[in-house]
């Protein structure tokens, strides 16, 4: 990571994007690089328990490597346990609010005379199979998959793609087998990749800290490996940062 001193963090109102069919009270977390722009943004999408303060970190720690980045509230309508149904058959489908709430927070970003006008998508567990989804005709340059499920037309979904990096745990079960079929779909597409598979992580390894409702957190730890994994987070985060990089430079 870069030493670019700390980033500006503040909360965003989006409604001023003014997109048919967005969420309502539509905002998110948004840090700045420190110095001087224009900075490539980043679009990030967080996991399956929201807005976090651990996802609100992971924006910071970002920005702090020199991108503009910005998470969208995607449960704003009412939380995870609202939203986050209604939220996954979004991803799946490839339309709904979902989409057009992520779209509203690039839309503000380009937008923006600090931005250079080069666009990633980044997400995690739930955010990372949008961020995969997302890679394919919709306005990013390059995507970054974190424990992300796979869709099940893999091959169609990657028509198009831009080129993607992604970083799985070994010891996630829900995911076993994940790495290995994105790599070799992409590969077979031509697609400009890198994915890794860390024997010693499972589910949102990147993390520093757990998250998720206590009383799930043992049968998470024992299902999905679920938890911080230090030594493959460093290396998974020096992998996204080169890989952002070099594809939104320019």
């Amino acid at each position: 990571m870069s030493e670019l001193g700390a980033p500006t963090v503040s909360d965003v109102d989006l409604t001023g994007q003014a997109l048919v069919g967005m969420s309502p009270g539509l905002h998110g977390v948004l840090a700045v690089p420190a110095g001087e722009g224009p900075w490539p943004a980043v679009v990030m999408v967080h996991e399956a328990f929201g807005l976090t303060e651990v996802m609100k970190r992971q924006v910071e720690r970002m920005a702090a490597a020199g991108f503009l980045v910005l998470m969208p509230d995607l449960f704003v309508d009412g939380g995870p346990r609202k939203c986050l149904r209604a939220t996954f058959r979004a991803i799946t489908s490839g339309h709904g609010r979902v989409w057009i709430d992520v779209e509203a927070a690039r839309s503000y970003l380009v937008g923006r005379e600090d931005c250079t006008g080069r666009v990633g998508v980044l997400g995690f567990c739930m955010g990372g199979g949008f961020a995969l989804v997302a890679a394919a005709d919709r306005g990013f340059d390059v995507a970054s998959v974190n424990y992300g499920r796979l869709p099940r037309d893999l091959d169609d979904a990657l028509i198009g793609a831009c080129p993607i990096v992604g970083s799985y745990g070994g010891r996630d079960n829900t995911l076993r087998g994940a790495a290995a079929k994105l790599d070799a779909a992409l590969e077979a597409r031509g697609i400009p990749h890198d994915v890794t598979e860390y024997p010693a992580a499972g589910h949102s390894f990147l993390n520093d800290a757990p998250t998720g409702p206590a009383a799930l957190r043992p049968l998470m730890k024992a299902i999905m490996g679920a938890g911080p994994e230090p030594e493959a987070a460093a290396d998974a985060w020096a992998r996204i940062d080169a890989f952002f990089g070099l594809h939104l430079a320019g």
